[in-house]
């Protein structure tokens, strides 16, 4: 009796615990793994995401400068999507710049995964002006990376021993033996000659880096210009097209230019002895007005305002300024005398009577001698 009832309690208890295991469903991967590094009393979590986490597990390491800082808590795949996000706690005294990248090591050739925090690569302080990397910081797959593993390697290799790889090292050494054989001093020759240029180009880096600046500002130029080139390119079509239908003409005109240069030429070399001669006569009359140097446009500007300068301007008061004139008259004038006042006979005109001279008449000028062409005086 007592057997019996042992065995309908055992019974009911097994009953509900399978009964609880079917409501409170437990997977391997669901228990926590022991072991871990300390990561102190004030850790901070990072979320780190990688293309490919290989086979990294929870509890693996992590390190910085190779030194254990923290410990992965959680691998997983994101709803929907395609990279992997780690979660790992870091040392609270640990200090690293907010754009830090992550890098899935090996400690040995079969050893186990850890992921390495280090700054970036330009930071040698290990602060930058993004600040600290904190508590729920993400580090995005653009920095992350990983190392190949040994199956990749070992991949590659077979695919370069079975692949024919080898058998084309085979033909290359053998071809290059072929074209090296007898032509040692040229093949040397070569050599001096690649190393002068590789030296010219060394010491001329800095041109050939203002050489790419200034391709480079030439570019930036031409795409904001990007658009008149366009037009530009756009009505140069029509202008050929112009210059298609008037290449007869503009044929005719080069042909013209031609035969007026031939004549420009010819008329040259006939005048040159006469352009010679004429230059050479001119030479003493060009350097007698070299010598004269500023005198001469200052003799021309007082010759304009002959007879009164501009000297004599301040000396005259007033609004007027009389002048005394002495003309002396040739040696050979004739003095014609002044008509006297007629008031009897005289010259008569027309019906005999006399010609009375008015005062207010005007006085015959005097007349210079004139020599006839026979070299008589008229």
């Amino acid at each position: 009796m007592k057997r019996a009832l042992r065995t309908t309690l055992v019974a009911v208890a097994a009953a509900g615990a399978l009964s609880g295991c079917s409501l409170m469903p437990i997977s391997v991967n669901d228990l926590p793994l022991p072991g871990g590094a300390d990561v102190g009393d004030n850790p901070y979590e990072v979320t780190v995401q990688f293309s490919n986490v290989l086979n990294l597990v929870q509890q693996s390491a992590v390190k910085v400068n190779d030194v254990t800082v923290g410990r992965v808590t959680g691998v997983s795949l994101p709803k929907n999507g395609w990279r992997a996000s780690v979660t790992v706690l870091v040392h609270g005294d640990v200090r690293l710049p907010a754009d830090s990248y992550a890098y899935l090591r090996q400690s040995s050739l079969l050893g186990e995964k850890y992921i390495e925090l280090a700054p970036p690569p330009k930071s040698t302080t290990g602060q930058t002006a993004g600040g600290r990397l904190v508590d729920g910081a993400t580090i995005p797959a653009q920095r992350t990376n990983r190392n190949p593993e040994v199956e990749e390697v070992l991949g590659a290799l077979s695919m370069l021993l079975n692949g024919g790889g080898l058998n084309q090292m085979k033909t290359i050494t053998t071809e290059l033996n072929k074209a090296f054989n007898g032509n040692e001093a040229e093949i040397k020759s070569m050599l001096q000659q690649i190393g002068k240029l590789t030296g010219s180009l060394d010491a001329n880096r800095k041109n050939i880096t203002a050489a790419l600046d200034g391709v480079n500002r030439l570019s930036a130029t031409l795409a904001a210009q990007r658009t008149q080139i366009s037009t530009v390119l756009e009505d140069l079509g029509p202008g050929l097209k112009v210059l298609e239908e008037q290449r007869g003409a503009l044929v005719r005109m080069l042909q013209s230019l031609d035969r007026l240069s031939g004549v420009a030429v010819d008329t040259i070399n006939r005048s040159r002895d006469d352009m010679i001669a004429d230059l050479k006569a001119m030479e003493p009359t060009l350097r007698r007005l070299a010598d004269a140097g500023a005198d001469l446009p200052n003799a021309l500007q007082v010759a304009l305002t002959y007879p009164f300068t501009d000297a004599v301007l301040p000396a005259i008061k007033g609004d007027y300024l009389n002048v005394y004139l002495k003309i002396t008259a040739p040696n050979d004038t004739v003095i014609i005398p002044p008509v006297k006042r007629t008031t009897g006979s005289g010259s008569s005109g027309s019906g005999g009577r006399p010609t009375p001279q008015h005062d207010d008449d005007p006085l015959p000028l005097p007349l210079p001698s004139a020599t006839g062409p026979e070299g008589g005086r008229s």
